[in-house]
């Protein structure tokens, strides 16, 4: 559901797109359609320091600020964050015990579930009830409050999440709790899931404002911080593939769960469509993990991700994650395998060969086959230890009766097979064909896999961006503004009106179009999309679908009911167009599309790239130490043709191309590689 538009718009800013991962912050700024990147590493203590770090030696001080930002995860994934209640309808005190029932491995039988976030001690039940029509069956009064508030005065709770029963049909009862608790007199950070989240399955809705109390203290702290020197104009990428004010993303914290990678997306989607290439698969590999994604023409959303344990329902881009980047650690285990990730090296310590780690990883395992150079890393501003490696690989080789090429060929293989079964997971599994989509590869790692992981696939192609170390960044920088809405009504057959569908869109788009007229944002540049969730009668989840806005009152039905099979026949292999469906969701979502890098397709000059030749150096494939010619990216034009054994040398990422593969910089200063 993001806007997939790769065109240019009429609303100029200077913007900087800031993206905060494990190991790196990567930072771009676009400038009057002009674009400058830096890179520099991160500070897991506090992030915001590494952003003004690099803030400060791009030497930028008036602009736009749009930040792709981890804090939210990383408190959820890490467990620091709030002291988290939950207030709901006495009687679902447990529903975050309950669940689903539904098991994440199926055969495992000592599998551990996520611990509540909201501990057993801090889950208060009131009486109340709004039944399934929006009706008060049951007053919640104004005593019963006053105990809750004395209760969690006493308890210490420093976030407090509040889920009624059926309050997305009806929101008073959430409404009195709310106002209660904010006079307070030292209230608790308080979220609602009538704001949060108003669409039925109280479980979801429950978890998704459990998370998003959770999280949203540190959040807030943060953002407060980082506002102080980039200003009041901060705005934060979401996992939805827009943009969002920093205020809102300090109310709603559990819509930048996949802030980033969200970002790399984006970015990715650009790109590929500017070269002309719809269909694609994103490897984003950066030092902590790789994020994976499959647009078939059209970036896709799901409303049911499940991030650490935890299930949101929120919208997100559909990114299937793995720790496998190239700070994973390589170890061998108990019987005597060898093993890479999840677990990292992060920054703090990072790799063994920036110097302070004793752990060997992914990257220690491409510097030691001669993939990455010592003195080139981050454009020769950071130096790795090849000495160090050597010795630790030894040490490891030993455990594997291997030498140490051969170990740190088995790390790359095994890496290499984390991130196939990823892309199979997200391609072959939801019956999509990886042989016609191409690969685009970024983060500071991916190009160096990316061919290698394509010939293992079938994939035909792989499209390396200009600047893949820094394209989540840019993807922050290019995000359209973007505002989603749902709520939840239920209809089929005779219910499923068209006038009041209509009149539903129209009070939440009314209501979108007032919260961003306040933001300041030019009402006449917003763009309104309508989109449907759908499922058969009696079914337990639902496939989104456009809503059919041109079509008659007597042709609803029946569009939307051809839309959905069609739908379900691409996910599911089957459709019955002789079931009924019914409509459960309507979804709204509100952009305004912002400007974009203007990139003038260059002319192919010569095929020869001497010009970007700096060198020659050894380098280990599955074939042996092979004679590799070094390229400058930076010197590589329109044209240009390489063969490999080759890597291509910049100040953001190296791209390793293999024997036996080989391709050209295309208009757009991509480089496009194919199998020769």
């Amino acid at each position: 559901m993001p806007n997939n538009s790769v065109t240019a718009t009429s609303v100029p800013r200077r913007v900087v797109g800031i993206d905060v991962g494990g190991t790196f912050t990567d930072i771009a700024v676009l400038e009057d359609g002009r674009l400058t990147v830096h890179k520099l590493p991160s500070t897991p203590a506090d992030p915001s320091q590494g952003i003004l770090q690099g803030v400060k030696e791009t030497n930028v001080t008036s602009a736009e600020f749009v930040h792709g930002s981890t804090v939210a995860t990383n408190a959820l994934l890490e467990g620091k964050g709030a002291r988290t209640a939950l207030v709901t309808t006495m009687g679902f005190e447990d529903v975050l015990e309950i669940g689903r029932q539904s098991r994440a491995e199926l055969y495992n039988l000592e599998m551990d579930r996520a611990p509540a976030l909201a501990p057993w001690e801090l889950r208060f039940g009131l009486p109340e009830r709004v039944d399934h029509t929006g009706a008060i069956v049951e007053d919640l009064s104004s005593d019963a409050i006053q105990t809750l508030i004395g209760l969690l005065e006493e308890s210490k709770a420093e976030a407090v999440a509040v889920s009624f029963l059926f309050s997305f049909l009806n929101a008073a009862h959430e409404d009195m709790v709310l106002n209660a608790l904010r006079g307070m007199k030292n209230p608790p950070y308080i979220s609602v899931s009538s704001q949060v989240l108003p669409e039925f399955r109280e479980y979801e809705r429950t978890s998704t404002v459990v998370v998003n109390a959770y999280v949203g203290q540190v959040m807030s702290r943060y953002l407060v911080e980082l506002e102080a020197p980039l200003g009041k104009g901060l705005r934060i990428m979401q996992s939805s593939g827009g943009s969002i004010t920093a205020r809102l993303a300090s109310e709603q914290p559990v819509r930048t769960i996949l802030s980033g990678p969200a970002g790399g997306v984006v970015g990715a989607f650009y790109t590929a469509m500017q070269a002309g290439y719809s269909d694609i698969i994103t490897v984003d590999m950066g030092g902590t993990s790789t994020d994976v994604s499959l647009c078939p023409g059209v970036i896709k959303e799901t409303t049911s991700a499940n991030v650490g344990g935890y299930p949101i329902g929120v919208p997100m881009i559909d990114i299937h994650t793995v720790g496998a980047g190239g700070g994973s650690i390589a170890r061998v285990d108990a019987g005597g395998a060898l093993v890479v990730g999840p677990e990292s090296a992060g920054a703090e310590p990072g790799p063994a060969c920036y110097g302070l780690g004793e752990q060997l990883t992914v990257t220690d395992a491409n510097l030691l086959l001669g993939r990455l150079l010592p003195n080139r890393f981050l454009g020769g501003r950071m130096t790795l230890d090849r000495g160090r490696v050597d010795g630790l690989m030894q040490g490891l080789a030993d455990q594997i009766d291997a030498d140490t090429a051969q170990t740190a060929l088995g790390i790359n293989r095994v890496v290499n097979a984390n991130m196939e079964r990823a892309i199979r997971t997200i391609s072959l599994e939801r019956g999509y064909d990886p042989r016609l989509f191409t690969l685009v590869p970024f983060g500071g790692a991916g190009p160096m896999h990316a061919c290698e992981l394509a010939q293992e696939l079938g994939i035909p192609r792989v499209l390396v961006p200009a600047r893949p170390g820094i394209l989540s960044a840019l993807g922050v920088a290019i995000a359209d503004i973007v505002k989603d809405y749902s709520r939840t009504v239920m209809l089929r057959g005779a219910d499923l009106d068209r006038t009041r569908v209509d009149e539903e869109f129209q009070g939440m788009e009314g209501l979108a179009r007032t919260e961003m007229a306040g933001e300041g944002l030019a009402v006449d540049k917003m763009v309104a999309r309508r989109f449907l969730d759908v499922r058969y009668v009696g079914q337990s989840f639902e496939l989104t679908v456009d809503y059919p806005s041109r079509v008659t009152k007597a042709e609803i039905t029946k569009v939307i009911g051809d839309a959905f099979y069609k739908a379900h026949l691409r996910r599911f292999g089957y459709a019955d167009k002789n079931e009924p469906v019914e409509v459960v969701n309507l979804r709204l979502k509100l952009d305004v599309a912002m400007e974009k890098p203007s990139v003038e397709p260059q002319n192919a000059v010569a095929p020869d790239p001497k010009a970007a030749l700096i060198g020659k150096s050894e380098v280990v494939f599955q074939q042996g130490a092979l004679d590799s010619p070094l390229y400058q990216r930076e010197q590589l034009v329109c044209g240009n043709r390489i063969s490999g054994p080759a890597l291509v040398i910049q100040m953001d990422a190296t791209t390793v191309v293999p024997p036996g593969w080989g391709g050209a910089v295309d208009p757009f200063g991509n480089l496009l590689l194919e199998p020769e």
